[in-house]
């Protein structure tokens, strides 16, 4: 008797064990989580592979004499023309920024013909490759630089945008936690109806958002992956949307035991059990098809991979030891007011789910033809996707940087304010100089720094920066200089597209193959995971599609980021399986239980649809937070993923893979052993059906 007392307290003492550990583990994480914004790399760059021209570029040009130079352009415009004073003012302030600073050479201004603009180029070693030097020159430079009684005085060129856009990338770390935090509190409480309930899950979300941050910064330190705003925040994301997922399933299953188990401990014990190895399979899925991204060559998504990766596991690991342990300690009264009592019965309610399985039962076939009609339909408007979105295009906002080269671009439709880079073979410079200036496009080509091996020029081209015609002057500059290397930021972008479309073609088949081979272990099955994952593929075309019809008419982008056709792949692909998995597990179960396949999947249906339902709502939710952010490529990236797992929480997994199943029988499980047993013949359930939603 003894000894069953000291077992009982032992087993008593695990929540309370568990909790200390987590104390422990935070105050050591804490700090480091606070690192990862100072490791952050947002230029353009830093995105692309060590063998693209332009890093190769840039890399060389920070090893010449003085450095990387940040390079300014002050446009000073008057509608109606610049008076004398005008002028007048501009060399002033441009002379008081050469007093502040060391700069490359004495700027001299450029008038447009029109006689409303001028400029004057600005560059300067002094802050080198250091980020917050850059950032603290520009705004030294800007604050001289300023206009009054109708002088506009806008500060753009390269150095400026990098500096606009590092603001950005810094500044979305609170907007976005916090947005997150409101949109998943809102939505818990709403599912729970609970005023305590509702902060549990919410409150260990936050923490596994800390301690994936720490994870991060360590794994830069010791691995140098690559650590961009745009991988940081859709962490963030990820690990409130997926993590409130696993604790909606842990929090449902839980419920229901504490009403057949007297002691809460115990009721936890067997809900882990029951749900822990699908919570397990699914986060296991993700995290796998999350590391696929390890073989893109850009930087920015195989950075993204393991910093996806780890969101979810520290996500997992949180939901399934952390989130358990408050529960038990908690007891019943965190439920108030509706407190699942020991020996009570839910209310029996109507399955809704259980009623849109009966009339995907009654014509299967039809069901499963217009699903698939309409997905394919949707996935149609891809193709009116825009090309690759410009730099200038790619705020909802227009940062200063942009202002001045749209009024630059205005004034010189001749030529561009934003030269293209060539760094020539030291003996071979005048050689290529000559060269370069027989190009079609060049509009004038300038000699600037030369080390012991290289020389820089500076191309102008005739077309506006990042147009099909600078574009056709790049690819000719790389083609007809062979012995040298073209960058720069429009050489940039063009590479980052390239490589964009080479990693799609490379990563996609490794998810698909590595998603395929998962979920054939997991249902002992070869049709049953080809369906799956031909549905996750039709919910990326239809939801690329949707994107494709808004993008432009509603939201007024001017193109659409190169690497979202990837990464919206690798996360429509494996969260979308998360939802089949459970559907698919169940379906199993009660296949296995004896019962033929149409009234499997309308028990799988009933008893997966409000969790599940609650799940994709709270996921979609938090991509969705993203469509809030000021660039262009986190609103799309947002939009997409939303949209997608919409579909497939209400579309796909109610009605394809439901009615296919029905359709195909028992061969949705070929070649495992369930394909060759007899249907029993048994009929569907009856309507009113309990149906365990985390709504109870």
């Amino acid at each position: 008797m003894a000894g069953k007392t000291q077992g009982r307290s032992r087993r008593r003492a695990v929540p309370w064990v568990v909790l200390g550990l987590w104390v422990a583990i935070m105050a050591l994480a804490m700090p480091f989580a606070g690192k990862t914004g100072d490791v952050q790399q947002d230029r353009a760059v830093d995105y692309l592979p060590a063998s693209a021209d332009s890093t190769r570029v840039a890399k060389i040009q920070e090893q010449m004499p003085g450095g990387e130079a940040t390079e300014l352009v002050l446009a000073y415009h008057r509608d109606g023309g610049l008076t004398a004073a005008d002028k007048a003012t501009a060399q002033a302030q441009v002379e008081e920024i050469a007093a502040q600073h060391k700069l490359t050479g004495t700027p001299e201004a450029v008038p447009a013909k029109g006689g409303d603009t001028l400029f004057y180029p600005v560059a300067s070693n002094e802050p080198g490759t250091d980020e917050k030097l850059r950032d603290a020159f520009v705004a030294s430079v800007r604050e001289v630089a300023d206009g009054e009684g109708g002088l506009s005085v806008d500060v753009g060129g390269s150095g400026a945008y990098a500096a606009d856009a590092s603001e950005v990338f810094n500044s979305l770390d609170g907007p976005l936690l916090y947005t997150t935090v409101a949109v998943v509190a809102i939505l818990l409480i709403l599912i729970y109806r609970s005023p305590f309930l509702w902060l549990v899950p919410l409150i260990v979300a936050g923490v596994a958002d800390a301690l994936s941050l720490a994870v991060t910064y360590g794994l830069h330190q010791a691995f140098d992956i690559t650590v961009s705003g745009q991988s940081t925040g859709i962490m963030t994301v990820l690990v409130f949307g997926a993590g409130t997922d696993y604790a909606l399933l842990l929090i449902a299953r839980y419920r229901e035991e504490l009403r057949v188990t007297e002691r809460p401990l115990d009721a936890m014990a067997t809900a882990l059990r029951g749900c822990g190895p699908a919570i397990l399979a699914s986060s296991g899925t993700v995290a796998v098809g999350m590391l696929c991204l390890l073989a893109a060559d850009l930087n920015s998504s195989s950075g993204m991979g393991p910093t996806a990766a780890v969101g979810v596991l520290c996500a997992l690991v949180a939901m399934i030891t952390l989130l358990p342990a408050l529960l038990v300690l908690f007891g019943r009264r965190v439920f108030w007011p509706l407190i699942p009592a020991f020996g009570s019965q839910p209310k029996q309610r109507r399955s809704l789910f259980g009623a849109m399985g009966s009339s995907v039962q009654r014509r299967p076939l039809a069901v499963l033809a217009t699903s698939a009609a309409v997905l394919g339909a949707l996935a149609l408007g891809a193709f009116n996707l825009s090309g690759s979105v410009k730099q200038e295009d790619s705020f909802t906002k227009t940062p200063e940087a942009v202002r001045a080269m749209t009024t630059l671009a205005e004034a010189f439709p001749e030529r561009s304010a934003q030269p293209i880079t060539v760094l020539a073979p030291a003996g071979e410079a005048a050689q290529v100089l000559a060269e370069a200036r027989q190009i079609k496009g060049v509009a004038a080509v300038e000699q600037g720094r030369s080390s012991d091996t290289w020389t820089e020029l500076a191309v102008i081209a005739k077309a506006p920066p990042q147009s099909a015609g600078e574009t056709a002057t790049i690819e000719e500059l790389r083609d007809k200089l062979e012995t040298s290397l073209v960058g720069g930021v429009s050489a940039q972008q063009l590479d980052l597209s390239d490589t964009s479309a080479r990693d799609t073609t490379v990563v996609v088949p490794i998810v698909l193959i590595s998603v395929l081979l998962i979920l054939i272990v997991l249902l002992r099955s070869l049709v049953a995971p080809l369906l799956l994952t031909a549905a996750v593929v039709a919910v990326w075309g239809a939801a690329l599609g949707i994107g494709g019809l808004v993008f432009e008419p509603v939201f007024g982008f001017e193109g659409s980021d190169p690497g979202l056709p990837l990464l919206s792949f690798v996360f429509l692909v494996a969260l979308g399986v998360d939802y089949g998995i459970f559907l698919m597990h169940r379906m199993r179960e009660e296949a296995l239980k004896g019962q033929d396949t149409p009234t499997a999947a309308l028990t799988a249906l009933r008893t997966t649809g409000a969790v599940i339902a609650s799940a994709g709502l709270v996921l979609a939710a938090t991509f969705g937070v993203l469509m809030n952010m000021p660039l262009v490529q986190l609103v799309e990236m947002g939009f997409v993923i939303a949209v997608g797992v919409l579909l497939d929480t209400f579309l796909v997994r109610t009605y394809l893979v439901t009615s296919a199943s029905m359709a195909l029988g028992r061969k949705v499980w070929w070649p495992g052993p369930l394909s060759k047993r007899p249907e029993t013949g048994g009929g569907a359930l009856p309507d009113r059906d309990r149906e365990p939603a985390v709504l109870h």
